[in-house]
């Protein structure tokens, strides 16, 4: 059987199935996975050798804390706070819930974190009167632009950075100075826009204003232990490279450590609150895509690229960025990111590595906003949305992302070419 081939129509095959939604994902991703083995273009060892576990085992971590954290109310807390410091203004509640999400995506994951914050904000809404959906369109995107500042924000850092061979602090400061400014530019730009648009009752922001966070933390000791332990891992993430070990084994120790000092049910945890279809898809999918490799197929694609911009560092980057940014917006930014991988070292083998990466980075986090199906945040925020009555269609979403994405694409093109392209002289 012919490697590039075979190799190509699994690969075709298993994004169809995930793309049609007919299976789950994670029985697609599998299913690719399977069929590598039992045509014998991969042995089960080297297979397994596919799989990045610094990738598996840093997001396992990071559920795990965030789990035990969820217990203690901090975020509803959070959440309430922040529409009084808005003073019940729908606009500027808009605007902080926005800056609040994108800043706690960066530290946690997008995904975890519009799960924690979307039932608040709907609490919010429906004391307002106002209509949820520019208010959960707007959290999901800040939590794309958001997760884009640091390794551990959205799951296509985690992958390039480990592929990359970046630490925490490497891949940050690449990466934050852009998220950062896009952050609050789109917080300030919502605030604007929705001034006029958006009004609540005298009345209706007096309530608000009467709510009381009183009661909402439900175990202060928990949460004294759970921030300290938190902040010890982030400290961990910024000297992890310093000190010789990997992100996912500074968040595994954390992970441990606060669920002895906390005390908590292990089995619990593991079972409630850790998203294994998440982590096998994760799994199915590295080995799908190592048979790529294995195949040829990234190979001939990078060689192709190549003859595309002549090799010339400015146009690859370039490429890799619009390219990123568009086909993210047509497949989920995890399965796209998997795949760019090894295409990327390819290329950055004739050529200056680190603006490959970033743009791709970039590009992958921000495309995931253009639709409704181009980040995984995305998809579970219109799931939650319908189950409360507020179904957001395909296009109402596109409208937002479309232009958030776009804007935020030229401004990296922008941020790249004075980073990292001015002067290279090619």
């Amino acid at each position: 059987m012919d490697p590039f081939g075979a190799s190509a129509a699994i690969f075709v095959g298993t994004y169809a199935l995930i793309a049609s939604e007919k299976v789950h994902r994670t029985v697609a991703a599998l299913l690719g996975a399977v069929a590598i083995l039992l045509i014998r273009l991969l042995p089960q060892e080297d297979a397994f050798h596919a799989v990045d576990f610094n990738v598996i085992f840093l997001l396992m971590s990071m559920m795990m804390v965030v789990g035990v954290l969820k217990k203690t109310g901090v975020f509803e807390w959070l959440a309430v706070k922040t529409a009084k410091l808005g003073r019940g203004h729908p606009a500027l509640i808009l605007a902080l819930m926005c800056g609040m999400t994108g800043v706690m995506s960066a530290f946690l994951d997008n995904v975890t974190t519009v799960v924690l914050t979307v039932p608040m904000t709907l609490f919010i809404v429906r004391l307002l009167k106002v209509d949820p959906i520019p208010f959960l369109i707007g959290q999901v995107l800040a939590s794309n632009i958001g997760g884009t500042a640091t390794l551990i924000g959205d799951p296509p850092n985690i992958m390039v950075g480990s592929r990359a061979g970046m630490d925490f602090m490497q891949f940050t400061s690449h990466v934050a100075p852009i998220a950062v400014v896009l952050l609050a530019l789109y917080c300030g730009g919502m605030a604007l826009f929705f001034q006029p648009r958006m009004k609540a009752t005298a009345d209706l922001r007096a309530a608000l204003m009467l709510e009381s966070e009183e009661g909402l933390i439900k175990d202060p000791r928990l949460l004294r232990i759970g921030l300290a332990v938190l902040a010890i891992i982030i400290v961990g993430f910024m000297f992890h490279g310093a000190l010789g070990y990997e992100a996912a084994t500074v968040a595994l120790a954390g992970a441990l450590l606060l669920i002895v000092l906390a005390r908590q049910e292990i089995q619990q945890i593991l079972v409630e609150e850790v998203e294994w279809t998440s982590l096998l898809f994760f799994v199915g999918l590295f080995i799908v895509v190592e048979g790529l490799v294995i195949g040829g197929v990234i190979a001939r694609l990078a060689d192709a690229a190549l003859t595309l911009t002549g090799g010339n560092l400015t146009a690859t980057t370039l490429l890799i960025l619009w390219m990123s940014g568009v086909l993210s917006a047509i497949v989920d930014n995890i399965p796209y990111t998997a795949t760019m991988l090894p295409l990327v070292e390819h290329l950055s083998q004739s050529m200056p590595a680190v603006p490959l990466w970033i743009a791709l980075a970039l590009g992958a986090d921000l495309g995931g906003n253009a639709t409704i199906i181009g980040a995984s945040a995305n998809v579970v925020v219109a799931g939650m949305a319908e189950r409360q009555g507020y179904p957001i269609s395909f296009w109402r979403f596109m409208k937002w992302g479309v232009p958030v994405t776009l804007v935020n694409l030229v401004a990296c093109t922008g941020y790249l070419w004075i980073r990292y392209l001015v002067g290279t002289g090619s």
